[in-house]
């Protein structure tokens, strides 16, 4: 690194997000950071429209600035176009919270005189301010990754707990619904992951678990997802018939995110809508196989993670051709005593 980026002393600032809607919310406290220091500068932020609505009413930017990658910024002769559009801004420093190379010759293109990040990706020549990753970083949470960034480039950092703030209207939708749905608890379910299939439970799981939450409990179930998982979802309500409310696919990202904040329990895979849920502060019970909950785990003090202590996870790996014993083995019994306990304030663990 050459100086400290406060020494820039920079009016127009771009933040380029990351590319997914957990990386998004794991980024929080370093968008809080860089505001905290740069209180009087203008800040943009550089996202995909799918991860847009995380920081659309943050107090935290000025202005999100969406990158089509799938339409009219798709392709060099796209990048091209939005280097264009960002130059037009004349932003005075870059700071990328996103790794890839591409995002440095994006800034490059666009003549964004100083540009801070990681020198990974193989990006250090294109970067005026440049950050090391230190190997005791990657085995920490990846709040403290992004924040570390910000230290090495001489930022001080605040806390790191994580941020979000919806937008009113959406607020007010997912209050309306949850309260047309009855007496009982709403117990929110996330069938998906889009990393794949070593990620996510069973559905046939998350159906035996909606039965008993409405036997057990009278509870009302609401699954959250994409449109790739309208088939889990279908089979979940197969579980507690008339009590089960499919949103996936059917909403913003917005109103879902809105939605998990009125949930009195929201059990979930590994995947961003967890990550939301802890911003959110809404009690979590979150199912771990192949992937870690030390550094990728939910942020909260308000979650319970269920994850069992086998020699091959975590893999990281997207399928499983050993058996899937990391999710098998946790049985909808096992999840449903968790929820139980957290109904009714009951002592639990925060990794069991």
């Amino acid at each position: 690194m050459r100086h400290s980026i406060i020494d820039l002393h920079p009016q127009r600032i771009l933040i380029r997000s990351t590319n997914w809607i957990g990386d998004a919310i794991i980024t929080t406290p370093a968008v809080r950071t860089i505001r905290r220091n740069f209180p009087n500068a203008k800040i943009s932020i550089l996202a995909l429209p799918w991860v847009a609505d995380v920081f659309a009413a943050s107090p935290h930017v000025d202005e999100v600035i969406l990158y089509q990658k799938k339409k009219e910024h798709s392709g060099m002769a796209g990048m091209w176009k939005l280097a264009g559009l960002l130059a037009e801004q004349r932003f005075d420093l870059a700071i990328l919270l996103q790794n890839a190379i591409s995002a440095a010759i994006l800034t490059k293109l666009a003549g964004i005189p100083a540009r801070a990040g990681y020198t990974t990706d193989g990006r250090a020549l294109l970067l005026t301010n440049g950050v090391k990753l230190r190997r005791e970083v990657k085995k920490i949470h990846q709040v403290n990754y992004y924040q570390e960034m910000l230290r090495g480039l001489g930022l001080v950092c605040g806390s790191n707990e994580l941020f979000l703030q919806l937008p009113e209207p959406d607020i007010a939708w997912a209050r309306a619904q949850a309260g047309g749905l009855g007496p009982g608890p709403l117990v929110g379910l996330n069938p998906g992951a889009a990393y794949g299939p070593a990620k996510r439970w069973p559905a046939g799981y998350f159906k035996q678990l909606a039965t008993l939450l409405r036997r057990e409990l009278r509870a009302t179930m609401v699954v959250f997802g994409t449109g790739a998982d309208a088939e889990a979802a279908r089979e979940i309500e197969q579980g507690a018939p008339g009590h089960v409310v499919d949103l996936a696919g059917k909403t913003s990202l917005a109103q879902a995110m809105a939605m998990i904040g009125v949930c009195d329990v929201f059990v979930t895979n590994d995947s961003g809508l967890m990550h939301v849920g802890a911003a959110l502060k809404t009690p979590l019970v979150a199912i771990f196989g192949s992937t870690n909950s030390i550094t990728t785990g939910p942020y909260s003090d308000n979650a319970v993670i269920i994850q069992k202590n086998l020699p091959c996870r975590p893999c990281y790996k997207t399928t499983c051709e050993t058996g899937f014993r990391c999710m098998l083995e946790i049985t909808p019994q096992e999840v449903f005593a968790v929820v139980r306990k957290i109904l009714v304030g009951a002592p639990t663990s925060q990794v069991r």
